[in-house]
């Protein structure tokens, strides 16, 4: 084979040329199911002889109702069948998928998001709010004890409580 790429000019005109022919085939195939189901309806379809009496038309409507009830009842079963091995179609797969063994997971690769780049992607041009977890935390106002306070402040005074106590354990010596 050669090389050569085809030109756009005569892929078009073959692709063209493609189209109408599949354009035939159906038209042709058309005309063949129409025959097809006039002939049918010749054959199981007799034209009813309207010539009759009262009585015999009662009749044929009777039979025709019978016919009617037949075909539903047969449409019926069918379709019954039809949903059975479409379950049953469903429940192989699920076996095939389950009997091939365990689906290998892919690695993933490690990609760097922020929380909002997150919640985009996952919800689309719906998600406008920025992700400021710092915002949403509740404010808390810390408790500090008076104690600390002083034991942490001026360390004179500490030493003034401590000389006190020292003089009530000499004063008991003595």
């Amino acid at each position: 084979m050669s090389d050569k790429k085809m030109t756009s000019s005569r892929r078009h005109f073959l692709k063209s040329l493609l189209l109408q022919i599949g354009a035939s085939m159906l038209q042709v195939e058309a005309a063949e199911a129409e025959v097809e189901k006039f002939r049918y309806m010749e054959e199981n379809c007799p034209s009813p002889d309207l010539r009759v009496s009262m009585a015999e038309l009662t009749d044929l409507c009777r039979k025709l109702s019978k016919e009617i009830d037949k075909v539903d009842e047969e449409r019926y079963d069918m379709g019954v069948k039809v949903a059975k091995t479409d379950k049953e179609v469903e429940d192989l797969k699920i076996k095939v998928v389950d009997l091939k063994g365990k689906f290998k997971k892919p690695a993933l690769k490690k990609v760097r998001m922020s929380a909002d780049a997150m919640l985009q992607a996952l919800l689309g041009s719906k998600h406008r709010v920025s992700m400021d977890l710092r915002s949403n935390l509740k404010q808390v106002k810390k408790e500090v004890k008076e104690e600390e306070k002083d034991s942490v402040g001026d360390w004179r005074k500490n030493i003034e409580d401590k000389s006190d106590r020292k003089k009530m354990f000499e004063t008991t010596k003595e």
